[in-house]
């Protein structure tokens, strides 16, 4: 008998007939054989647009920044809507992580590797757009406040963007050492089943010599929960703060107290979206239906709702201000918005963002793996078009009419995005290849309560009178 019940109406997280030996063969697999086709296609479209986004940024350093289509007016363009857009990508894995953890959700254990992997790449594509956005690359080390004998080189606490630079390098750097932290166990299975010397020398140096001793594992868990604590703070500060980009300033349409939550919600919703376009394609090819599983799909889209709901208000609040702020300049910002030349950026993100989660009220919806797949890719476009008008259409009619005018993004710009995609999808597949995609230890913690066997097994149990429990277990 296990001290831990969970009652068989709840989902199971393990389908399948599942033993510990048998999880352990159905993670490390896809590390120990060759990779099919569908990884080779997609390893090697990601390595042609990172290649394509280095050609563009290598393009943009050499020319200078004039080769960008930000102006006079709209000094923040793509790039900043990007580096926002990547920021709030990054948000679920910790989310994951980190809260989901502290609170003991047990359908994490299926996706919270990749999602925190997802969080790492997402970052580093991220930091990228305000290092070009600089101009002069080679002066970047300018933001960090170093001591120096060329005098007075500290850079301004008071600015906002600032914030930015703390506050991303530290959610990165506990964002690696939680994920990390959690591989090591894994990394130390890997090495035991290892074939050839190099391959058990290099997951024995990772695994930094895990014997899987009572102690170690005390330390682990003592180590994952410092860390779940520093990181659940992160989560909700490193988009805080990223809005504080535009709530400190006092342009119409950014200065509002709205946005740290707004952010943080919105970040959130983004972030599970892609979570899921990953994981649905992983499942897929990697064959790991059973540990990602429509009860881990349909939990995610619950968030989905549920943030893309609180992101909705947001909006509708937004307008409610403008308004009721009987400000003319605040309220021309919004009609412009709305009704402007950028109408259809506007409209977009209201029917990605707002209209279309909706749908996961219905069940049927939930749980339906191609319309998730759909949505996720929806949710993601429709969050993009939100930084997008944020940014673009509270820039692009400024106080002076004369200054007024329309921005586009040129070849150079979008080369940048899309070689970012290369990295982060690069970057993935390497991990998928090479690292266990799902945490083994995790799942065979929650095996023994939430394995679809087991589950059946309780469900008899359940069903059994009192003394014929009794008569049953009277042995243990």
């Amino acid at each position: 008998m296990h001290l831990k019940y969970e009652s068989f109406v709840r989902e199971p997280l393990v389908d399948g007939d599942k033993t510990y030996h048998q999880v352990t063969e159905d993670i490390v697999r896809p590390i120990e054989q060759k990779p099919g086709r569908m990884w080779y296609v997609g390893f090697f479209f990601s390595a042609a647009l990172l290649a394509f986004g280095v050609f563009s940024v290598w393009w943009e350093v050499y020319f200078g920044i004039g080769v960008w289509g930000i102006n006079r007016t709209v000094g923040w363009g793509w790039d900043i809507t990007n580096f926002v857009w990547w920021v709030g990508i990054g948000h679920a894995g910790t989310l994951i992580s980190a809260i989901l953890l502290l609170f003991r959700q047990g359908w994490r254990t299926g996706v919270n590797r990749a999602a925190e992997a997802m969080t790492i790449f997402a970052v580093m594509c991220a930091g990228q757009f305000p290092i070009f956005h600089m101009g002069r690359v080679w002066n970047a080390f300018y933001v960090l406040p170093y001591p120096n004998t060329r005098g007075a080189l500290w850079p301004n606490f008071n600015s906002a963007l600032m914030w930015d630079v703390f506050a991303i390098s530290t959610y990165f750097t506990v964002s690696l050492l939680f994920w990390y932290s959690g591989l090591v166990p894994d990394f130390a299975t890997v090495r035991d089943r290892a074939k050839t010397k190099l391959r058990k020398r290099l997951y024995g140096l990772a695994s930094f010599g895990w014997t899987g001793t009572a102690k170690n594992w005390q330390r682990h868990e003592a180590l994952s929960l410092v860390l779940a604590g520093l990181s659940t703070p992160l989560v909700l500060s490193v988009h805080t703060i990223v809005s504080f980009d535009f709530a400190t300033s006092v342009i119409p349409g950014w200065h509002t107290t709205i946005f740290p939550p707004y952010f943080v919600a919105g970040a959130i919703f983004s972030g599970f979206a892609m979570v899921q376009t990953l994981l649905i394609v992983c499942r897929k090819i990697m064959g790991l239906e059973d540990y990602i599983t429509v009860g881990h799909l349909e939990a995610m889209n619950k968030v989905i709702v549920l943030t893309g709901s609180i992101v909705g208000v947001a909006y509708l609040t937004e307008l409610f201000m403008a308004w009721y702020s009987m400000v003319p300049y605040e309220k021309a910002a919004f009609h412009w918005r709305i009704m402007g030349p950028y109408w259809w950026s506007y409209w977009a993100m209201m029917t990605c963002n707002v209209v279309s989660p909706q749908l996961f009220w219905f069940k049927k919806l939930r749980r339906n793996i191609p319309f998730t797949f759909f949505m996720s890719i929806i949710v993601n476009i429709g969050m993009w078009f939100e930084r997008f008008v944020i940014i673009v259409t509270s820039l692009y009619r400024d106080y002076l009419p004369g200054s007024w005018t329309y921005y586009s993004p040129t070849w150079p710009e979008i080369g940048f995005y899309l070689g970012t995609f290369g990295l982060f999808f690069t970057c993935f597949f390497l991990f998928a290849k090479y690292f266990p995609v799902i945490a083994i230890a995790e799942i065979k913690f929650v095996l023994k309560t939430s394995g679809e066997s087991y589950k059946k097994k309780m469900e008899v149990i359940e069903e059994q009178s009192t003394e014929e429990f009794i008569a049953q277990h009277a042995h243990h």
